[in-house]
């Protein structure tokens, strides 16, 4: 086999993986984004730089990725539909290849309604699934949808994002995703292991579990506060009210939040087809870190 990234290799030998998620700064400077990553280099498996979350700009994400990749990080590149067509995604796709980023999660990205410029049209000349379908041909077949031969082609690892904890998993929509070409899923946040274990053995028994990869995602909380606010605003998101009461309850919120988290890596560990975690979380580098290192040392 050849592997598409360091990522790609970590998973296949079937390891326990830790991927982690930075945003990019507002920040004209690599030297910015380095130290805001430094915490978790040589500690996560490969760390996800999204592209504008909350449709709000930020460093540019493939030009973060490259820097993370020249610096010893294996980036996971989040490409968003709604701000480039599909001259301008094919394009990053190949030079990010180029310069050590293999790793894509492909997405449609947050309305920008939602963001602080507002009046912003999103572009959408395709789908993310599209997306999909479009780095797998440059990958495997070597050439752009034009026709046109790309040599070298692209070293692609191809991620795609699932929503566990909003009941049963769609098997049929989820095959047809990686039938499309994705190569592993990453997670919106999961907190409850009894739904996890459920959704898990659907994948299982749909044989779903021999044809990729799963990483749960998972974040430390600042307070109580912060579970509600999660619950209230996040597509997807479920936090249980066990959890808001330790949060409500503790006179440390950041260290309880840290063994909320060390407890559900370790419950997740036990679930077949659980490949990794996916942990993030605004401004939680450090946390992330630490959590990271603690699940590792139990």
């Amino acid at each position: 086999m050849e592997y598409q990234s360091t990522l790609h290799k970590k998973l296949h030998s079937g390891g326990f993986v830790f991927t982690a998620e930075t945003t990019p700064p507002d920040a004209s400077s690599k030297e910015v984004l380095l130290e805001k990553t430094k915490s978790l280099k040589d500690v996560a498996d490969a760390v996800n730089v999204t592209d504008n979350p909350g449709a709000k700009v930020h460093m540019s994400a493939l030009t973060a990725a490259i820097i993370l990749a020249q610096n010893g990080i294996d980036p996971i590149l989040q490409l968003t539909v709604r701000d480039r067509n599909r001259l301008a995604l094919q394009g990053d796709l190949v030079g990010a290849s180029a310069l050590g980023v293999h790793n894509v999660l492909c997405l449609s990205g947050d309305d920008p309604k939602g963001g602080d410029q507002p009046e912003t049209k999103p572009v959408n000349d395709i789908n993310s699934l599209t997306l999909v379908a479009t780095a797998e041909m440059m990958k495997k077949e070597k050439k752009f949808p034009s026709g046109r031969s790309i040599d070298p082609a692209p070293k692609l690892f191809i991620g795609g994002a699932e929503v566990p904890s909003k009941g049963l998993p769609d098997t049929t929509k989820i095959t047809n995703k990686i039938n499309t070409g994705v190569n592993f899923f990453q997670t919106q946040y999961v907190f409850e292991k009894n739904k996890l274990k459920d959704y898990m053995k659907v994948l299982e028994d749909s044989g779903i579990l021999e044809k990729t990869y799963f990483l749960i995602g998972l974040g430390p909380f600042a307070s109580a506060k912060s579970a509600k606010w999660m619950n209230d605003n996040l597509f997807g998101v479920d936090v249980p009210d066990e959890i808001v009461k330790r949060l409500e309850q503790t006179k440390d919120a950041k260290n309880e939040s840290k063994k909320i988290c060390l407890e559900l890596i370790e419950s997740f560990k036990e679930i077949k087809g659980v490949n990794g975690v996916h942990l993030m979380g605004h401004k939680k580098e450090e946390v992330i870190a630490e959590i990271i290192k603690e699940s590792k040392i139990s």
